[in-house]
């Protein structure tokens, strides 16, 4: 009798520890933070919160809000597939081995651990909506494009009718969207059109999360405001060309800087010298597909708030590089200018202290990596060449890194607090640049040639030969593809 009641008291006694273990696991889980990226495609900083006067984007300035917007965040290839890829994986272009659009990542590096692999790893769901890799717009729009396959659990390809409408695209360039100046001021309504479409599916897994308490990994790319510039009239309307100011460029300007950067700002020859009422079109357009990007973008942060999820979830807003609107004489992007390399950036949620600061030293968007993982309480992998910027969004007056570092064809730059230090070919060989930010921001006026900045010049080649060289060292663990010869680099 004594020895079944023993028996009895142990059994319950088990079930009652197995049951309270089963709560903690849960409780643990559903703690952990959930990530939500949004992206948008080829926006500059051209954002109310970043003191643009005209373009009006109230959701991304409430997001700035309440987390840290960083004032001088840079990408680390100013096109679309060299960045994503590199940022996706931590690596800088140089060690990813991508420095053109249409190539699968695991093309290079075949064994790479992506971020929502680390998450994957870890229990998290990892969901795509729309852009994450490189996709060819709009002609790649409602299919996987240039997509990882083993970076995701499940995959969404909006489709809207900006595809259908295509026709209807006024161009530069006959049959030429993506690659040239195009916009269209859509009929229709928001929800039709692909960015739309994507904030509805986002919405939706949003939903689907709060329900199962899975915690997640959800990146959600709009293709706006990438060419063609497509949003509905309403958005047009926003922005009469009369009040539209085209950026001028003064004569003999070409002839202050290195033939490369020359080339770099003319090698679209349909996009040179623009009529004025053109160019007030294109900007007005441009403005347009912005100022709808931040209305989808606001659908998803109501829809986090209203699911309950927003407390414990961080939130990454940026694009994938800066872009030109007629400075320095360029359209589009692929420089290594300010307009081109530099990004927004606000990081939101659980572990950012600094609500509504402004960050002012340099961020790099390889360091989403390790400050996403040091958020989350994960390890980023040895490959991973970033920093976390965690420190900087404890508290925006600490600076997690003193530069940040960008290259372009055979171009490299250095962006410091105060300076733009760039050099072409090897050392400078082809040309060199040098930009004073206290009294050039717009960088119009190259110093490289000046007696007085002999002394920066040399402190900041110093500078960016050592990134160049670290940018260049062999990623821990990961195998290295080269396309020359398909010879494999080993780890």
């Amino acid at each position: 009798m004594i020895h079944s009641l023993g028996r009895s008291l142990l059994f319950a006694f088990a079930c009652s520890a197995l049951f309270f273990n089963s709560l903690s696991a849960v409780s643990a889980e559903e703690s952990r933070p959930n990530v939500l990226f949004l992206i948008c495609d080829d926006l500059n900083c051209d954002l109310g919160c970043y003191g643009h006067p005209q373009v009006q984007s109230p959701n991304i300035d409430q997001l700035a809000k309440r987390g840290v917007r960083f004032q001088n965040a840079y990408c680390q290839f100013p096109l679309c597939g060299p960045s994503r890829a590199s940022f996706m994986t931590g690596m800088y272009p140089d060690q990813t081995l991508v420095h053109r659009n249409a190539i699968y990542i695991r093309e290079h590096v075949p064994n790479v651990k992506t971020i929502p692999q680390m998450f994957r790893d870890n229990g998290y769901f990892a969901t795509r909506v729309g852009k994450i890799y490189h996709y060819n717009v709009p002609k790649h729009i409602g299919t996987g494009g240039h997509d990882d396959p083993y970076s995701w659990n499940q995959t969404f390809n909006p489709r809207g009718r900006d595809v259908d409408d295509e026709d209807l695209i006024f161009t530069l360039t006959p049959g030429s969207f993506g690659g040239t100046l195009s916009w269209l001021a859509a009929e229709g309504t928001d929800a039709e059109q692909t960015d739309g479409i994507a904030a509805d599916i986002a919405i939706e897994q949003l939903q689907k999360f709060a329900k199962s308490k899975q915690p997640f990994f959800m990146a959600v790319g709009l293709y706006r405001p990438h060419t063609p510039y497509v949003a509905p009239k309403d958005y047009f309307e926003k922005y009469p060309t009369k009040q539209i100011k085209v950026p001028q460029v003064p004569e003999g300007y070409l002839d202050t800087i290195p033939k490369p950067a020359r080339q770099s700002v003319r090698r679209k020859k349909v996009q040179i010298d623009l009529p004025d009422d053109l160019a007030r079109q294109a900007i007005q357009a441009y403005y347009a597909s912005i100022t709808f990007a931040d209305a989808q973008l606001g659908k998803i942060l109501e829809a986090l708030k209203a699911s309950g999820l927003e407390e414990n979830t961080i939130v990454v807003f940026t694009s994938d590089h800066g872009y030109h609107m007629g400075e320095h004489g360029h359209w589009q992007k692929t420089t290594l200018f300010e307009n081109a390399t530099h990004v927004p950036l606000i990081i939101a949620g659980p572990g950012v202290l600094a609500q509504g600061q402004t960050a002012e030293a340099p961020a790099e968007m390889v360091d989403f990596y390790p400050t996403l993982a040091e958020l989350t309480g994960l390890k980023a992998p040895a490959s991973a060449a970033g920093v976390s910027q965690v420190p900087t969004l404890k508290d925006a007056s600490v600076a997690s890194r003193d530069s940040a570092f960008t290259q372009y064809a055979n171009g490299y730059s250095l962006r410091t607090p105060r300076y733009r230090y760039t050099e072409w070919g090897e050392k400078g060989k082809q040309g060199v640049e040098l930009y004073d930010h206290q009294s050039d921001a717009a960088e119009m006026k190259n110093l490289a040639s000046d007696p007085a900045t002999a002394e920066v010049r040399a402190k900041l080649a110093k500078q960016l030969h050592a990134r160049i060289e670290q940018a260049n060292v062999h990623p821990k663990g990961v195998t290295q593809i080269k396309f020359e010869n398909r010879r494999r680099v080993p780890k």
